[in-house]
């Protein structure tokens, strides 16, 4: 059993796990940001259109796509997933084949990122208590931006490549080490498939 544990403890902080991670969400972030382009270009020529996420009061991307908050900065939200995630597929792809970013291009990484994961849950707030509806893509979005954002932050502190005070730094990779991440990542998961359920209940599946 410890050497089993020992195994799985070396495959979850090994690169191929950790960028082919990130690999696997950010392609599941740009399928959706595809999709909800398409959505918003569909709701574009026809604002009455029917989307086949319309499931529901509660599940229906129409609903949100129709919202000022869909179109923050002048033009559908999902447009800067197209232009993101390109590129962290490209980060993850030149990681698993060994290149290693300088200190400096990982850390603006984890900047921008951090910016876009405060979006994505900005939106998902919107979408709980403002808009009252729920759109699968979106969701998927902000599972797949914060799965990007672990295993990014989780790299970025292993290597020593957010220039924090070293105190912290030895701090911070004790708790990557214990994974510790990984236990704040699956509670915080579930923390939000709870306030969905709460907020909503049987209303999801009327």
């Amino acid at each position: 059993m410890t050497g089993l544990v020992g195994r799985l403890h070396r495959i979850r902080h090994a690169n191929s796990w950790i960028f082919g991670t990130m690999l696997f969400s950010s392609c599941l972030s740009l399928l959706a940001s595809f999709v909800l382009s398409v959505d918003a270009i569909t709701l574009a020529a026809d604002p009455a259109a029917e989307l086949s996420c319309n499931i529901n009061a509660v599940i229906s991307c129409g609903t949100v796509g129709s919202s000022w908050q869909s179109h923050l900065f002048g033009f559908p939200n999902a447009f800067l997933g197209l232009m993101a995630e390109p590129v962290v597929i490209t980060v993850a792809v030149a990681s698993l084949g060994g290149v290693r970013f300088p200190r400096w291009f990982m850390f603006a990484a984890q900047v921008i990122y951090t910016l876009g994961l405060a979006l994505a849950y900005w939106l998902f707030y919107q979408s709980m208590f403002h808009i009252g509806a729920l759109c699968p893509w979106c969701l998927l979005v902000t599972v797949s931006t914060t799965l990007v954002f672990a295993t990014l932050t989780h790299v970025n502190i292993r290597d020593g490549n957010l220039f924090l005070p070293p105190r912290l730094q030895s701090a911070l990779v004790t708790a990557v080490r214990a994974n510790l991440d990984l236990m704040v990542l699956v509670i915080w998961m579930l923390a939000l498939t709870l306030a969905i359920v709460v907020k909503y209940g049987d209303l999801l599946f009327g």
